[in-house]
């Protein structure tokens, strides 16, 4: 069964400025002689590796608001630096905006069923313009 992750992506104002901070790390990689691969590192590994990979994605909340996603290509322990091993979540580098929907602060990442997921954003919708109004008028009914 398909399953996905919720994760704050803290420090991050916007969608474009998540792209740009992607951006910028593939570009990091490539210049330090490492493959191109968008990858998060957590400490915990996931329990349900299999449904997380079976369609799964990484849903990111910023500033309050779920509002993207990305899909999990790979999940891989890895060590760092420090002799401590952690989880390596490895993304597809397209950003799939969503319908926005307001999710509180947590630490660490949330699994979140299919079922729970906001839809991807259809061309057009009234999320063009401002997020955390879309998702205040959802929250009405209004959308």
């Amino acid at each position: 069964m398909t399953l996905h992750l919720v994760k704050l992506a803290v420090g991050v104002n916007s969608i474009e400025h998540l792209a740009a901070l992607q951006t910028a790390r593939l570009a990091e990689a490539r210049d330090a002689g490492r493959p191109p691969v968008l990858v998060h590192v957590t400490r915990q590994m996931p329990r349900d590796v299999a449904g997380l990979l079976d369609g799964g994605s990484i849903y990111w909340v910023i500033r309050g608001l779920i509002a993207v996603r990305q899909r999990l290509t790979a999940i891989e322990p890895v060590e760092g630096g420090d002799g401590i091993r952690r989880c390596a979540l490895v993304l597809d580098p397209q950003l799939v905006e969503v319908e926005t929907v307001a999710r509180r602060p947590h630490q660490g990442w949330r699994y979140l069923k299919p079922e729970d997921a906001p839809p991807d954003r259809r061309a057009g919708s009234v999320e063009g313009g401002d997020p955390a109004l879309a998702a205040e008028l959802r929250a009405l009914g209004l959308l």
